[in-house]
């Protein structure tokens, strides 16, 4: 038995770097993973898509590991990097998108991201457990983006 909690975040904000550095970066699946919080492993399954395995958060008695695929597009004149989920791989379905604009003074850049996690708890605790899921997770995109904000010189 297990809960589905769903997941849908979005951040927009601008940073100081030339969009040729964010591009290249955000587009770099491995680079840009290095900045996300308790990642314990990123596995190249080829073609353009990769398996995260993150670390595990809860107690000893209670925890979870998530753990899924996306395979990742990028395209430069668009200014976009967009990741779709792979069914068969771990526990959560994630997609999202980059979409990085080049302004006068820095770049901008709007972050989507959506999925659903299973986690394998009774339905009677998905009250209880939902808003805790849904909420680490949204820490590890805050961290996410404060990381790269420092790459990136600054907010602007």
């Amino acid at each position: 038995m297990a809960i589905a909690v769903d997941i849908d975040l979005g951040y927009e904000f601008a940073v100081k770097a030339a969009f040729k550095d964010v591009f290249d970066v955000l587009s770099d699946v491995p680079t840009s993973v290095s900045f996300f919080p308790k990642v314990q492993q990123l596995v190249d399954l080829g073609g353009g898509v990769y398996r995260w395995e993150m670390e595990k958060v809860g107690t000893a008695q209670v925890n979870i590991q998530t753990v899924y695929a996306s395979k990742y597009v990028s395209n430069r004149s668009k200014g976009t990097v967009v990741w779709t989920p792979v069914k068969g791989e771990g526990n959560a379905l994630v997609g999202g998108s980059w979409t990085i604009t080049e302004q006068k003074k820095g770049t901008a850049l709007v972050l989507k991201t959506a999925g659903t996690v299973q986690v394998p708890l009774p339905a009677l605790m998905k009250m209880v457990v939902a808003p805790v899921v849904k909420g680490e997770f949204e820490k590890l995109v805050e961290k996410y983006i404060d990381n790269l904000i420092k790459k990136f010189g600054g907010e602007i």
